[in-house]
């Protein structure tokens, strides 16, 4: 099996352990479909991270096809359910940027594994022979520019930093000027989880995107949203205030094999209309999956 998708799946266990393994039973149960059987699956879903509404939705949609093409078997509400479900996931735009320097911003709240995802994307890119550079720019903490100085010595990659309570912007003119004078690939910035005020928040983004677009007109190419699976329905809400206020690209969800909540990847995608694209799924650098919806869906349904 592909590595990746090896990961994903392994990354679901607890997931699939869980809330998706009291669905099999009812598959296996070779029950005929009827309303018991739809409410089950329904109270199933809304207590498994997915949340109400897209857990309502998937429900709607197999009752409406059950209705129209006459299914009556477990066996052919195990396909629909299957298919309800990779139609919600959004496929990830995994193409290749053009030549030049692509710019990375890495925006979300502190304790959701923001750095080290950081790392674990940069050792990727370097892996794929990609030329890396990081910038640390969450000055409000002097722990995260020392925590991401560590992990560019590990990864192999340098970090442009000033000292801790520096304007976040000078350290990204600063980079953006270093990434363009070296001739990197990509540079990957790290900015504040939280500020004190949304209204702070939003006019320091908005001060970094300006200082990048006086040097790179076009970037940054991609902001990507960093979120703890863990935190269930919280990182759907974590997501929502961040769209709202900022722009986000993509989504980057930590910690993923630690958790059983990894149906808030449905809600995600359906509810904020914003694809997963990056999976951690380990402790490690290596701990790192490009989302699949294919892979994510058998992962979630895999018999043990």
């Amino acid at each position: 099996m592909n590595g990746f998708l090896s990961k994903i799946q392994t990354g679901l266990q607890k997931t699939r352990s869980g809330v998706f393994s009291r669905i099999n039973r009812l598959f296996t149960a070779k029950r005929k479909i009827d309303d018991d059987l739809l409410d089950e699956l329904e109270e199933i879903l809304i207590s498994g991270d997915i949340g109400i509404d897209t857990s309502m939705y998937i429900i709607e949609r197999l009752k409406t096809r059950v209705r129209s093409d006459k299914y009556e078997t477990g066996e052919e509400l195990e396909r629909l359910i299957h298919e309800e479900i990779r139609a919600i996931l959004l496929n990830p735009d995994t193409a290749e940027p053009a030549n030049g320097l692509k710019i990375i911003l890495v925006v979300g709240v502190n304790g959701t594994g923001k750095t080290t995802s950081i790392a674990k994307l940069g050792y990727y890119l370097k892996r794929n022979g990609r030329d890396v550079l990081l910038a640390a720019a969450d000055t409000f903490r002097a722990a995260a520019i020392e925590q991401l100085k560590i992990w560019g010595g590990r990864i192999g990659c340098s970090v442009i930093s000033h000292q801790p309570d520096a304007d976040p912007s000078a350290v990204v003119f600063d980079a953006v000027s270093a990434a363009i004078a070296r001739k990197v690939d990509y540079l990957i910035i790290d900015t504040a989880g939280r500020l004190h005020t949304k209204t702070n928040l939003m006019a320091e983004l908005n001060k970094i995107f300006r200082v990048i677009q006086k040097k790179v007109p076009d970037g940054p190419h991609e902001v990507i949203l960093v979120l703890d699976a863990g935190n269930g329905q919280n990182a759907i809400n974590q997501a929502r205030e961040f769209r709202n206020i900022a722009r986000v690209d993509s989504i980057f969800l930590t910690k993923l094999d630690g958790t059983a909540k990894g149906g808030v990847v449905l809600a995600i995608n359906r509810e904020l209309g914003i694809p997963v694209k990056y999976i951690g799924t380990g402790e490690t650098v290596e701990d790192m999956a490009l989302f699949d919806p294919q892979a994510f869906v058998e992962g979630l349904f895999i018999r043990e």
